[in-house]
């Protein structure tokens, strides 16, 4: 079988992208490889079709155990034998994995890097055909790259006690000069092919805002958006816990993850998401790294994280199938000086010397100020984040809030000199917030009591908007005119420059905003689709995603239901020309989905569309038209049918959380609090209407309740659509 067939066969794509088969064809002639391909660029393809040309067995070395297990389910649906080792399996467990390795039974072995010495493990690898070992999120290995991981530092060791070296490629998706060369030279990589694809994402919106209140423009955004997947990143457990607590209050269907839950609670919230039952991630940084869920629409950073490197890899994680997605980051100046505090603290790279380990720390304070430019810059953000990672970029990209933005440059020689003054009055003793409040004239206590409001620099910017003072600051400190000290209340100093101004009268200029759109981006479909076949589509494939325990994106991604929609295949050659569609998955599930599209392959009748209907004969047109299913469904199914009714009809769409909420006020569902999560499930009332709270298990046995809405429960909804849209909508 050749490259393009595995491809087709497998994974259901007629053309590789960019990158991938290069990659694929020098692995192929048996040469170590380096690939540095943004997330959603495909890199697990660049190994797995190789792995199945190979003779023997491919190792890949994964840092996270949810990439392993995402990614296994994924091979395994494709008719890939596939399999993990890793911490969640028992003794048993593991051993039975790698008897059945040695027989010949799995042609791809996902491991996590602190295994490669066990003896067990060594032991099978001894004796075992190692065709090829794959590094995944190479970056791990260098101490300058953002997630170090001392366990990648054996992996060179491991494969050097092989009875023969295989081929080793390695795989990012970000990696600057530094860290590109630590993984080549740490990796022991043998005359490697490098291919660096680009960093461009151009799916992603990237947004940076300065809200007073963070809280409520996440609000704003998810009621702007309430059907979408995404999450929300902070940077400490306790923030985590707050804004969970504060959407679940809101109603919006929310949970959390972070390094201080249990590792079973942080399985289950983890599955909650990627499964669709939760839709909102509210985490620190310890979630996301290799999570291949495909409809993460948004990304919102709540604090902005310590370097580039992460919150391109975390922001990268909305929007893999291609769909738009926004990106966004909600900076606070707080921000700055919890990261400083946490580098400062930091005790990641424990292995290390004394020396070694500030070297480290000092690379992150830098790149703790790359970030911060970033925050405040007034350039193109796409150009100034892809020119970081050294790729070239066009001055505007059009797709992102500064290009959104219209700027004019405006003379701040003065007022810079006027902060500068109140600066050295003040013996560079304060921090930003007293010096505001000193040049604004505030009365507040602590301007009082240090005496600070008999200073000749009192009081001669009272007619400043304090916003406006803070980004002349804040332009002045990453144009290096001030400087903050490294301490938990950061002092701003003067500089060498700052002499330039005040003696010299360098003129300084600015950027200010004249007019800005609407902070918050409304996303745009790229294919026209059937929405009412979509939603039977997710439909389906949620039923079978259920009979086999998966997530629903293992089945199809919703790119491929849309490719679906747009293709409208009525036969199996026509099923495969779907992308995403393969041999494997066309057995699998083509017959079902087939029958489903033939049912639709009818021009959609517009009778809705030619007439302006009010709020009363749309909701009789839902009790006419919405199909119900004999079928038990899940409330979002039921929300998406009734969705396409009323966009159909330019009414704002219902969140299936809303519906749920509605079904809690009229009694039918209850909250059931019980290990700090709060369940939605069925009442006797709601089981008599034909809601059923149902329990499922877990790969790994945990269950979770899940309400199935039988015809009964779905036909009671149609008929008091009416309450339920006053109820969303808040009217009546």
């Amino acid at each position: 079988m050749q490259k393009k067939q595995i491809l087709k066969e497998y994974f259901g794509y007629d053309s590789f992208r960019e990158g991938q088969e290069k990659l694929i064809d020098f692995i192929l002639s048996g040469r170590d490889v380096l690939g540095i391909m943004p997330t959603g660029a495909g890199k697990s393809l660049c190994f797995q079709v190789p792995a199945l040309l190979f003779k023997g067995i491919t190792l890949v070395i994964s840092p996270l155990i949810s990439l392993m297990k995402d990614q296994v389910q994924s091979l395994i649906a494709s008719g890939i034998p596939a399999a993990f080792i890793n911490s969640t399996l028992s003794n048993n467990q593991i051993a039975r994995a790698l008897e059945n390795a040695k027989s010949g039974k799995y042609k791809i072995i996902y491991v996590a890097p602190e295994r490669l010495d066990t003896n067990e493990f060594y032991e099978f690898s001894l004796n075992s055909d190692i065709s090829m070992v794959t590094i995944d999120e190479a970056h791990c290995v260098s101490q300058w790259g953002q997630n170090f991981r001392p366990g990648y530092l054996k992996i060179s060791e491991f494969i050097d006690k092989l009875s023969k070296r295989p081929v080793v490629s390695a795989f990012t998706a970000t990696a600057t000069k530094e860290v590109k060369d630590d993984i080549v030279s740490l990796l022991k990589l043998n005359n490697p092919f490098e291919l660096v694809t680009g960093f461009n994402r151009e799916n992603l919106y990237f947004g940076v805002q300065k809200p007073v209140d963070k809280y409520k423009a996440v609000l704003k955004y998810l009621k702007e958006n309430p059907s979408k997947s995404g999450i929300i990143y902070c940077s400490t457990r306790k923030t985590v816990e707050e804004v969970c607590d504060k959407l679940i209050e809101d109603k919006f269907n929310a949970t959390r993850y972070h390094a201080g839950l249990t590792e079973n609670e942080r399985t289950q919230n983890q599955d909650d998401f990627l499964y669709d039952r939760r839709a909102v991630m509210v985490a620190t940084n310890a979630f996301g790294m290799g999570i291949d869920k495909s409809n993460v629409a948004f990304v919102i950073h709540y604090n902005m994280p310590k370097n580039l490197e992460s919150y391109y890899q975390e922001a990268g994680r909305s929007g893999r199938d291609g769909s738009a997605a926004d990106c966004i980051m909600l900076y606070g100046g707080q921000d700055v000086v919890t990261n400083q505090l946490l580098i400062d603290s930091s005790n990641e790279n424990s292995e290390l010397d004394f020396e070694n380990s500030e070297k480290v720390k000092e690379k992150d304070r830098e790149r703790l100020k790359q970030i911060t430019y970033f925050c405040h810059s007034t350039d193109c953000l796409r150009k100034y984040i892809l020119s970081y990672f050294g790729d070239a970029a066009a001055d505007t990209c059009g797709n992102c809030s500064n290009c959104n933005t219209t700027f004019e440059e405006v003379d701040i020689t003065e007022d810079a000199q006027k902060i500068m003054s109140c600066i050295t009055r003040m013996n560079e003793r304060y921090g930003i917030k007293m010096v505001i409040d000193t040049l604004r004239g505030s009365k507040s206590e602590k301007v009082l009591k240090f005496g600070l409001d008999k200073l000749k620099t009192y009081g001669i910017m009272a007619g400043i908007q304090e916003k406006q003072i803070r980004d002349i600051i804040n332009y002045l400190v990453l144009n290096e005119y001030l400087a903050l000290t490294n301490t938990e209340f950061p002092q701003v100093k003067l500089t060498q420059k700052s002499r330039n101004v005040m003696y010299d009268n360098e003129k300084l200029m600015m950027k200010t905003l004249i007019e800005q759109q609407p902070e918050i981006r409304k996303t745009k479909t790229r294919v026209a689709v059937n929405n009412a076949l979509l939603a039977k589509l997710k439909e389906l494939r949620f039923k079978l995603a259920q009979q086999k325990n998966v997530p629903a994106f293992v089945i199809f991604s919703d790119s491929t239901l849309i490719d679906m929609c747009s293709k409208m295949p009525a036969n199996a050659d026509e099923f495969l020309q779907v992308s995403g569609v393969g041999k494997i998955k066309l057995e699998a599930y083509g017959k079902e989905f087939l029958e489903l599209i033939a049912s639709y392959s009818n021009p959609e009748k517009p009778e809705a569309a030619e007439k302006e209907y009010t709020f009363d004969e749309v909701c009789t047109l839902i009790r006419e038209q919405l199909e119900l299913s004999k079928e038990p469904v899940t409330i979002s199914i039921f929300a998406d049918k009734v969705n396409y009714l009323l966009l159909q009809n330019n009414f704002q769409k219902v969140s299936a959380i809303k519906i749920a909420d509605y079904l809690v006020s009229e009694g039918y569902l209850e909250i059931e609090r019980a290990d700090g999560k709060n369940t939605k499930v069925a009442t006797e009332k709601g089981q008599e209407a034909g809601v059923v709270t149902v329990i499922k298990n877990r790969e790994n046995y945990e269950s979770y309740k899940q309400n199935l809405y039988y015809i009964e429960a779905q036909r009671l909804l149609a008929n008091n659509i009416e309450h339920i849209l006053k109820y969303v909508y808040k009217v009546g």
